[in-house]
């Protein structure tokens, strides 16, 4: 159950976007609920069972069909479990986790062993590279290594930007319905223009509870946890997550970091080729 949605009406609409979106993929996947300490949890599975596990999860305010429609080729080489994350406009529950202790963690592991899935790959964009670091960091048991894209948790941008240049043209435009602010807002946050994303963001900002709590960033001693090696892509026009301050951090933090990849063109969420690019990177 997710109570997050203003009413039944809204909450209809937006999984009908959902739906739509998961259709116009056109491929082959189960559906599927885990009941987890944390709520249900739903799942797409895509691809040959007899190929390794990819864990695949969304950013903020998204849902697993985003992830499934950016990088479609990763079903050469894996099983993708395309996560749900909780507390978002989809189907798993609006149970809202906190990003201060190691629930995400807990819940993502508590995934894995209920699908009772060995050697995982994981991969995230934004947010959900925040809940990948937070699994790294509560174990290493049963995940082979990780790749993020995007990802919150190592470095926040300038405060004042992100206000301006995100926060208030989102504002402005749950208070006014005017479309002009959303286009604003997705022209500093989108390195191009996706329908889908104004579509469905159209309805989740007027209609869903999103959660303004501020990001944190990992600390040192939580970084040193990180045993399992990772990949990391970052956008040098990130408002939010600035690439470079990014990529400078994670080498300073973590031991086991293998690869960084700077995206120079790119913005917070990247075009077709930056997706292409971290799926080369993952497929290897």
């Amino acid at each position: 159950m997710n109570p997050l949605f203003s009413s039944e009406a809204a909450k209809n609409e937006i999984l009908g976007i959902y739906d739509q979106k998961l259709a116009e993929l056109n491929i082959e996947y189960q559906s599927t609920y885990l009941t987890t300490k944390f709520g249900n949890t739903h799942i797409l599975i895509t691809g040959n069972p007899a190929n390794p596990p990819l864990l695949l999860i969304h950013g903020s305010n998204g849902c697993a069909p985003i992830g499934l429609e950016c990088y479609p080729n990763l079903t050469k080489k894996y099983q993708v479990f395309a996560i749900d994350v909780l507390a978002q406009p989809n189907k798993s529950d609006g149970t809202r986790l906190s990003m201060k202790d190691e629930s995400y963690g807990k819940w993502t592991h508590e995934i894995i062993q209920k699908l009772n899935l060995k050697e995982v790959t994981l991969a995230g964009f934004s947010f959900g590279g925040l809940i990948i670091l937070k699994t790294l960091a509560f174990s290493a048991s049963n995940i082979k290594q990780a790749f993020l894209a995007s990802p919150a948790y190592i470095v926040n941008g300038n405060p004042l930007k992100a206000l301006f240049k995100v926060f208030i043209p989102m504002r402005r435009y749950m208070s006014t319905q005017k479309m002009r602010f959303l286009e604003k807002f997705l022209a500093e946050v989108f390195t191009e223009r996706d329908d889908f994303a104004v579509n469905f963001l159209s309805k989740v900002f007027l209609h869903f509870n999103m959660d303004f709590t501020p990001v944190p960033v990992i600390s040192k001693k939580e970084a040193q946890k990180i045993t399992t090696p990772f990949n990391l892509l970052a956008a040098k026009n990130d408002v939010m997550f600035p690439g470079e301050k990014m990529i400078k951090r994670a080498r300073k933090l973590f031991p086991t970091m293998r690869q960084s990849i700077l995206l120079n063109h790119s913005k917070h969420v990247q075009d077709k080729e930056g997706n292409l690019l971290f799926e080369e990177l993952i497929l290897g």
